[in-house]
């Protein structure tokens, strides 16, 4: 639009100048005393474009003002959207994240279906695929049987170690799972880095911990794995269906927490093929499965060894027929989504429906934009970017993270707690960041993926499979700095503390979050306090760890770390008292790493929109100041409302804490106690002696 704009303004001034011209060859000859012609008058301005949401940016018709900001702000902010939203049939949350990949869904939906009349274009062949449900159905479970076959057939720990292996590859986990990374010690190296696995469930808790819910949880779950035997063919179901969940169970117990495997210095450990047979056993035998894996590995990085010892053990005492049958439901959950229907409605009644309350599945068309994006997801990205991310969206956003960067470096200038050698690594470190905005300058090559238009299953495999050699691929290479861990059409934003790297896709970078057009106070709460989460995330308990080079190393004094221990243990114990269910409350060491992120990034990303105003008074909008609508912009961000299970799931499973309390970060900042005025004995008031200061 503002390319138009400009050409028409110069296109409207051209015939004021002809007309002008013209009366020169028409009229009396001029005399000394003859005024001058009348000058051309000049077109009107255009009107300014308008933000997308309000008159500034917010939506001021969802808030509740009969909640006092100070008992609940989240509430005051969004209370009327909260009631008046309800959470669609095929979610298990709904908010302004999924809003947006609603938008993402659709606008690549119209890509695609540009696409799937041509028959060359592996895009539009791939959705076909996933669509022509007559094709999927009629073959049944016949695309999956040699797999199948292949399982039962299996008879010694040798045959089983080579299933592991061969699974990794078409995308059937196994006790142990793996991916290629940076060394977090050397970054500027690839390696193979290893972690636990062997449990179908999504948490550990589920398995040991004993109350009423996961009871219930656990009785679902061996009815769950009953009917994928039965759905295999398979006799006496319900007995093997409890031997596979008394395995698992065991395998629960030697397994490590969230929080320690969450942690970068614990979870680093390095060791060479050869070393990793201390972990092993006759049926996990590690130097047998790395060389069989690839012959680029020499050495690996085993995230929670005791817990590979344990599974490791565990597995050779576990009968073969009752690793074949796990195998057997592991390859039927993890395939599900192009196999018929009687598998996939029964693997989502149990991951869908009774861990996360979902009542329906998306719309086929939903999740073949799904199934194309997880296959040649930046083939469509590179056509996503080019019609929904303008040039100037990219220039405006390089500008927020600039001045979000900047007012980061003054905050570790003005930190009373870190150490002057500390600070200027710091510094170093903030100027060594990769800035990625919008998409890749480079798009990955799927020439060599084979697609299919009547071969959904055939396509998931090859597709599992050419992601799988790709990965391996990185070994003994160059780090590929240039690569992206989200696609453009993501709704979300990443660090990556290894890359020294900030990473925002296209799709997050609209409103709530971001518009070239709303009030820069409500662009600055929103966007730049994710700009802000991300940078932050390098400085968090874990990103601190890492150095100016990106390599995990001890770079802080013990001074700084003691003082920094003592701020997120404060941290901690706020978060540990949010009780979003009736006995279930967030984990503040689990969530610790994200609300630093928040609490961090909303406060450099208020400095920096302070420092952008260049000493003035930001004006008086609909009766909110500046500072108002800073926070207002956080606060709309985070509308989301939830499934009662799918929120008991996420205080297990999520890094994230609930909306609510993301939102509710603000109470440990004095601007908002300026803006806002909270008063003593308010459910969010703070003492400033209580309020958590960290960054």
């Amino acid at each position: 639009m503002r390319r138009i704009v400009l050409i028409a303004t110069t296109a409207l001034a051209a015939p004021a100048f002809l007309a002008s011209c013209a009366s020169k060859d028409t009229a009396a000859p001029a005399t000394v005393a003859e005024a001058p012609p009348p000058a051309p008058v000049a077109p009107p301005a255009p009107p300014k474009p308008r933000p997308q949401l309000g008159s500034f940016g917010f939506d001021a018709a969802g808030m509740d003002a009969s909640i006092a900001p100070g008992n609940d702000f989240y509430g005051f902010a969004n209370g009327t959207w909260l009631k008046n939203t309800p959470i669609p049939a095929d979610k298990s949350n709904y908010g302004m994240f999924t809003a947006l990949d609603d938008l993402s869904k659709d606008r690549v939906r119209g890509i695609i279906e540009g696409l799937k009349g041509d028959p060359s274009n592996k895009i539009g062949m791939a959705y076909a695929s996933y669509l022509d449900t007559a094709t999927v159905e009629a073959k049944g479970l016949a695309p999956i049987q040699p797999w199948l076959d292949k399982v039962r057939a299996i008879k010694t720990k040798k045959d089983y170690l080579a299933m592991v292996v061969e699974g990794g590859k078409i995308g059937v986990r196994g006790p142990v799972g793996g991916y290629v990374g940076q060394d977090d010690k050397i970054p500027e190296n690839y390696i193979l880095t290893m972690g636990q696995g062997g449990t179908g469930m999504p948490d550990r808790d589920m398995y040991l911990v004993d109350n009423d819910k996961m009871k219930k949880v656990r009785a679902a779950y061996v009815a769950h794995l009953a009917n994928l035997l039965k759905l295999a063919g398979e006799k006496d179901a319900d007995k093997r269906a409890a031997a596979i969940m008394a395995l698992e169970t065991k395998i629960a117990k030697v397994q490590w927490t969230r929080e320690d495997s969450s942690d970068a210095a614990k979870t680093y450990n390095k060791f060479t093929v050869a070393q990793t047979a201390k972990l092993s056993s006759a049926t996990l035998d590690l130097p047998a499965m790395l060389k069989a894996t690839s012959p680029k590995i020499t050495e690996v990085l085993i995230n929670q060894p005791t817990a590979f010892k344990g599974i490791a053990g565990i597995l050779d005492k576990t009968p073969m027929a009752v690793l074949k049958d796990q195998m057997l439901v592991r390859s039927l959950d993890g395939l599900s989504n192009f196999l018929p229907d009687a598998v996939a409605n029964e693997t989502f009644a149990f991951f869908g429906t009774m861990l996360q309350g979902t009542p329906q599945r998306e719309e086929r068309w939903k999740r073949g934009v799904g199934f194309v994006e997880g296959t040649l997801g930046e083939e469509v990205g590179k056509e996503y970017a080019a019609r929904y991310f303008p040039p100037e969206y990219k220039e405006k956003m390089n500008e927020l993270v600039k001045n979000v960067l900047d007012a980061m470096g003054r905050r570790i200038d003005g930190l009373s707690w870190m150490q002057p050698q500390t600070k200027e690594r710091a510094k170093a470190k903030l100027k060594n960041f990769t800035v990625k905005v919008g998409y890749p300058d480079r798009w990955r090559d799927y020439s060599g993926l084979e697609i299919k238009a009547d071969d959904l299953f055939g396509n998931a495999i090859r597709s599992n499979q050419f992601d799988y050699e790709y990965e391996l691929g990185k070994l003994g290479g160059p780090v590929r700095r240039w690569e992206w861990g989200m696609l453009p059409q993501t709704v979300n934003a990443y660090a990556n503390f290894g890359m020294m790297e900030v990473v925002f896709p296209a799709a997050i970078l609209q409103p709530p979050f971001f518009d070239p057009n709303a009030d820069p106070a409500v662009n600055y709460g929103g966007i730049g306090a994710v700009i802000g989460h991300e940078i932050s995330h390098h400085f968090d308990d874990q990103g601190a760890k890492y150095n100016e080079k990106g390599e995990l190393s001890d770079w802080w004094t013990p001074e700084d770390v003691k003082a920094f221990g003592e701020a997120t243990k404060a941290l901690v114990a706020q978060y540990d008292a949010y009780e979003p269910l009736p006995g279930e409350h967030v984990k503040g060491e689990f969530t610790l790493g994200e609300n630093i992120g928040d609490l961090a990034g909303l406060t450099i990303a208020y400095d920096a929109y302070k420092h952008s105003l260049g000493g003035q008074t930001a004006p008086v909008i609909d009766g909110y100041s500046g500072d108002q609508r800073f926070f207002l912009g956080w606060a709309q961000v985070w509308r989301r409302n939830y499934r009662d299970a799918n929120l008991s799931g996420r205080l297990l499973t999520d890094p994230h804490s609930p909306s609510q309390y993301r939102a509710w970060v603000v109470r440990n900042l004095d601007a908002w106690y300026d803006a806002f005025a909270p008063e003593p004995g308010q459910a969010m008031f703070l003492a400033p002696a209580q309020r958590v200061r960290i960054w």
